[in-house]
């Protein structure tokens, strides 16, 4: 969830250079989300069963990249977002969020009708998220690493044929039965290319928990919950499938797709917080970017087909200094295509964790050639520092 702003102020040459203040207003709008309650949030509300609330969040980087063809050094907006949530009644709330990329326009990313009947069964109706691996419910404010997004995506992460930023219109149900937390839901999925008989998209998630049972807002993830759960270990099964769905009008082509993950926190007597992550993920597409239809004269929906893995581990120093506490990680992602070569990615970064998720600031640093694409790109260094704030 994020929008992109920049300014920039050239003075005129005859102008007296004057102090920026620019550093001081970033280190007072850091205070301030440090001090923000748990419900922080603009909320107009006329009873305990109808409100609005307005939202939002952002992400932003400096970055320094480095390989065979790409030096550059530059500053970017990788998200901007806002939130409008509401409640109807007792059981009947809504979720309208937005996204605006770099140079890109507005674009809606969710409306949802949400019936949230009871903690076993709820139903969420519209523009949502489709049951998904756990880097895509983590989303890009919950998690532990910079870009959790360098292993293959499933259909609706491509911002095209198949939905934008994992959502598609849909209906899904979702609850948590003790130690279970299921997720289920009929999406419209790819609507275009070669499925001309409009197949739905099937995808479902269950989860266990073996310890604490992990806290979740609505049925999202998190990378960390920063030791505050207590103790817990998840394990999670995920199942995407869609007839049709890849290839082109002339030649059609199935999609299958399913991944494990595993997740992890423990709470030491010293007070820090052990965090561990890990997946594998396998995409059965027809029709991929390295083996496309036979007949290149239609345009392709081609998906990776293979097999990737990832794991982080990340440490939360108990101390705080200053405003917040240092949290180090490590990740390794691997990606192995049927049909090319193999990549990987490993990135090392340290996060101060301001205000939880509310705030934090990450410095990280990136080598190897995996991208989301599932398929080798150029080798890269990057080293960026970022820094995300939401106001929810």
């Amino acid at each position: 969830m994020a929008i992109k702003t920049a300014w920039l102020h050239r003075a005129p040459q005859n102008s007296v250079r004057r102090k920026s203040y620019a550093p001081f207003i970033v280190l007072s709008l850091l205070a301030s989300f440090a001090t923000l309650p748990a419900n922080a949030g603009l909320k107009a509300a006329h009873s305990d069963t109808l409100w609005v609330s307005l939202g939002g969040g952002l992400r932003m980087q400096h970055t320094t990249r480095n390989s065979a063809t790409d030096g550059s050094n530059e500053f970017t907006m990788d998200s901007m977002r806002l939130y409008v949530a509401g409640q109807l009644s007792e059981h009947i709330k809504f979720s309208i969020n937005t996204e605006k990329y770099e140079g890109d326009s507005v674009m809606f990313i969710d409306a949802i009708l949400q019936f949230d009947l009871d903690p076993k069964f709820n139903l969420w109706v519209g523009r949502t998220l489709v049951p998904t691996d756990r880097p895509g419910l983590n989303g890009p404010y919950t998690g532990m690493s910079w870009n959790q997004y360098r292993q293959p995506l499933f259909p609706a992460d491509y911002d095209g044929p198949a939905g934008r930023l994992g959502r598609s219109e849909g209906a899904l149900v979702f609850g948590a039965i003790d130690k279970i937390q299921y997720l289920a839901g009929i999406f419209e999925g790819t609507d275009d290319y070669g499925n001309t008989d409009d197949h739905l998209l099937y995808a479902g998630r269950i989860a266990y928990n073996f310890l604490n049972v992990e806290p979740l807002v609505g049925y999202y993830t998190a990378a960390t919950h920063f030791g505050k759960a207590g103790d817990l270990l998840t394990a999670a099964l995920t199942f995407q499938s869609q007839k049709d769905s890849t290839g082109s009008k002339q030649d059609p082509g199935d999609f299958t797709g399913f991944a494990f993950d595993i997740f992890s926190e423990t709470v030491l007597e010293n007070r820090g917080v052990v965090t561990f992550e890990a997946g594998y993920k396998n995409m059965d597409g027809d029709f991929t970017f390295a083996s496309p239809p036979v007949d290149g004269l239609e345009e392709c929906f081609c998906l990776f087909k293979g097999d990737s893995y990832f794991a982080t581990a990340g440490y939360l120093f108990p101390q705080k200094v200053g405003l917040g506490q240092f949290q180090s990680y490590a990740r390794y992602m691997k990606n192995d295509p049927d049909d090319a070569d193999t990549s990987d990615t490993t990135e090392w970064g340290l996060n101060y964790v301001i205000n939880g998720y509310k705030a934090t600031v990450n410095l990280h640093y990136v080598t190897g050639d995996a991208n989301a694409s599932g398929y080798a790109g150029t080798d890269v260094d990057i080293a960026s520092l970022g820094l995300i704030l939401q106001y929810y």
